[in-house]
């Protein structure tokens, strides 16, 4: 079986002519395949080269044929421009072609009109659809490779069908990001919409320098306020400047409602959920309600004050469901002064140091577990801690962003005011609260 590709500029005479000779191949040849690619003109100059390229080819005209040695799609044996597939038809078929100048002007213009009303229609059908925008900002970070395929979960957007992702990362290799963007459409994920990588010519910041970080995040909130609707929600996760990262975001995208930025602090919950359960011998899972206050890449503060603990094997015993305070449980409280809180800490570089790498899949199921929360029904019961913007809660200073206990209804998020601020939990916050105001005053 023969199978030929044949493409050319679509207002190009002879390929209008090639076109019409393999017509006449494929009706009197049974086992004779053509495939033929129509070129805007336009575009032909880059198409022709970007084949060639990727093929090793050298040819500089229109139009070009090759034969396929397997299925479409993968590698061909360049035949030529319209004068060797000619003679190709002649030499192995008997077949010629007598299509006069005319006739050849004629369908190259139809060729040309047809092209044309192709791409307005795609144009017209890409406009149609309307897929919800995922931004993913440093997109070569470990986390991201966990975190995408989780994107797609069903039921994480409800009642949106498409999605288009954006992937970029300031100073990262535009070739990794290429192969990022090409194992993302390999995922043949039916909601996928469109990968797209996005072009950054900020310089990286090395050694996290605040200055440095300041000045991306401020670029980051002026793209948003320009670009983004309204809408827009906004989750800042990662290792360093946290809440100083949400806070210029908030800053420079004044349009946009303050409680679409939230700071992600449900990691540092989980670490501290991790080390509660191996000292009460349970699972990670039965713990929870534990609050993060401040700075959640600097200075914070673990509070037990709601934490519960379930199936905690003890002199107690209840029904599924039946849950006691973490405080009544812990009778070291030297542990819990001094070595719980250096175990927290301590807990995401010790990780890393194994893995020599970033948190990613802990770090993803924080991100995951927000996402839910904020788009879907959560619980009143469920108690998450987010860097926020503060109005004067608790006595924070209005305008800081600062990790603090919320719940989430109906798609918004709320602070709980019902927690108890004791006048030893007022310094620590006002320790956070200074540090945070310090940063800021760097950047």
């Amino acid at each position: 079986m023969a199978k030929f590709v044949l493409a050319g500029k679509a207002d190009c005479p002879y390929y209008a002519k090639a076109e019409l000779l393999a017509d006449v191949l494929q009706r009197k040849l049974p086992d004779f395949h053509i495939h033929k690619i129509s070129v805007h003109p336009s575009d032909w100059k880059k198409w022709l080269e970007d084949t060639c390229s990727s093929n090793g080819w050298k040819h500089s005209s229109s139009p070009i044929v090759w034969r396929e040695l397997i299925d479409r799609g993968g590698k061909g044996m360049l035949l030529g421009g319209f004068n060797d597939f000619l003679e190709h038809a002649q030499g192995y078929y008997g077949i010629t072609s007598d299509m006069n100048s005319d006739l050849m002007i004629q369908i190259a213009a139809d060729n040309q009109q047809t092209r044309e009303l192709c791409m307005e229609e795609e144009i017209h059908r890409q406009r149609s659809i309307r897929p919800l925008h995922i931004w993913i900002s440093s997109a070569l970070s470990p986390i991201c490779y966990s975190l995408i395929p989780q994107l797609f979960t069903p039921e994480l957007f409800p009642g949106l069908p498409t999605f288009s992702l954006h992937l970029m990362d300031a100073g990262g290799s535009e070739e990794i990001l290429q192969g990022l963007k090409m194992e993302t459409e390999d995922l043949a994920l039916h909601q996928l919409h469109e990968p797209v990588c996005e072009s950054n010519d900020e310089q990286d910041d090395k050694d996290h320098m605040v200055s440095q970080v300041a000045e991306r995040f401020r670029c980051y909130g002026q793209l948003i306020e320009a670009n983004a609707q309204k809408d827009v929600r906004v989750i800042v996760a990662g290792d360093s400047f946290v809440n100083l990262k949400c806070s210029l975001l908030i800053e420079n995208a004044p349009s946009v409602n303050p409680h679409n930025f939230v700071a992600m602090a449900t990691q540092l919950e989980y670490e501290a959920k991790t080390h509660l359960a191996q000292k009460l011998l349970v699972k990670t899972a039965d713990i929870t309600k534990v609050i993060v206050w401040g700075n959640i890449s600097g200075i914070y503060h673990i509070d037990l004050q709601r934490a519960k603990i379930f199936r905690y094997d003890g002199a107690i015993w209840g029904p599924d469901g039946f849950s006691q305070q973490v405080l009544e449980m812990i009778y070291d409280w030297k542990w819990l002064e001094t070595d719980f809180m250096s175990l927290v800490h301590k807990h995401h570089t010790t990780i890393s140091s194994k893995t020599k790498n970033a948190t990613a899949i802990s770090t993803t199921n924080g991100i995951m577990t927000i996402l839910r929360a904020w788009n879907n029904d959560a619980s009143p019961e469920d108690v998450f801690s987010l860097g926020v913007i503060s109005t004067g809660q608790f006595g924070i200073p209005a305008g800081l962003v600062f990790s603090m206990p919320v719940s989430f209804r109906n798609g918004h998020w709320s602070v709980c005011s019902d927690v108890t601020v004791t006048d030893e939990l007022r310094l620590k916050l006002d320790t956070c609260a200074d540090e945070l105001s310090k940063v800021s005053t760097r950047s």
